[in-house]
């Protein structure tokens, strides 16, 4: 019996000895970890650091403080490793390690890092965006502009961003829906003025394949949208209306032509032409009214018009 309880003795001394060196390899691997930092190798440090933690938690309570450190520790720098990543334009890497980064701190309630990691991940989604933009690879750009804004669902610039790429993907409605949004997030003129190219784009297809029907009903949807940017698409579709014989509609978007754009160098003629209009559905007030317009803008054969009419 006597040599039972020295044999438990001398076991339980040689497991508290265990311990310790435990304790202590631990907490050396710990501190190596942060020197790898304090010299600058972030990767090795987090290697350490994450060893450190398996010790610890080996431990039990011993190994309590050590744990706490890490689980403190590695959120952070690793998603610190994240933000390193997006300075060298390695987003591909950034957008793994931060969502490591985000995935680890829900894990150990590092809600610092959560909110950070959250705020960061869809503004390198949107660098890496503009970056495959600019390479011309629209299909990635898309890619990463959506993931964007699947999180940041009202970040009007990217959106934007992403009209832009499905426009020269030749994703017409696509593009129109990501300006739609655009507009409705901070980013009106720019997107609007998107909207008002791809407008002209259509009408000028359907004017070249004689769909003058199709012009002016492309043409009256984005102006009752608040989409035209360009007076050229008045003009679009008042000719279109002129050769579908509905002469009051020509009338009307050659009005609106001049009135978005008065300076144009065009005006002459066309309130030359809204004048001849008027006249032929004998409405000479405002055939004089549009030929005196023609005159101020410099339409000389105008003044013949004007002269005919004022006697």
């Amino acid at each position: 019996m006597k040599k039972f309880i020295l044999a438990l003795a001398a076991f339980a001394m040689t497991a508290g000895l265990m311990s310790a060196q435990d304790l202590a390899t631990a907490t050396e691997t710990y501190n190596n970890g942060a020197e790898q930092f304090q010299n600058g190798d972030k990767v090795a440090a987090l290697d350490l650091f994450k060893k450190a933690l398996t010790m610890g938690e080996a431990l039990g309570d011993e190994g309590a403080e050590i744990v706490a450190n890490c689980k403190n520790t590695i959120p952070a720098l690793t998603l610190s490793i994240g933000k390193d990543l997006v300075k060298d334009k390695e987003y591909d890497a950034a957008i793994e390690k931060i969502a490591e980064a985000e995935k680890i701190a829900k894990e150990y309630e590092n809600d610092e890092v959560i909110a950070d990691a959250a705020e960061l991940l869809p503004q390198v989604y949107t660098a890496a965006g503009t970056a495959a933009y600019t390479a011309k690879e629209m299909d990635k750009a898309v890619s990463f502009f959506e993931k964007s804004l699947a999180l940041t669902p009202e970040n009007g610039a990217t959106a934007l961003r992403l009209g832009q790429a499905f426009n020269a993907l030749g994703k017409v409605e696509e593009a129109k829906a990501a300006f739609k949004t655009a507009m409705a997030n901070g980013q009106e003129e720019n997107a609007k003025k998107q909207l008002g190219n791809i407008v002209i784009k259509e009408a000028q297809a359907a004017q070249k394949a004689g769909k003058n029907a199709d012009v002016v009903s492309i043409i009256a949807q984005a102006d009752e949208e608040g989409l035209i940017t360009n007076a050229a698409a008045y003009q679009l579709a008042a000719s279109a209306s002129q050769k579908l014989n509905k002469i009051s509609d020509a009338i009307k978007y050659f009005e609106k032509f001049i009135e978005a754009d008065p300076d144009n160098k065009n005006v002459g003629a066309i309130a030359y032409t809204i004048g001849a209009l008027y006249q032929g559905q004998k409405n000479n007030a405002k055939a004089l009214e549009f030929y005196k317009k023609a005159v101020s803008a410099g339409y000389a054969d105008a003044q013949k018009m004007v002269d005919a009419l004022s006697k």
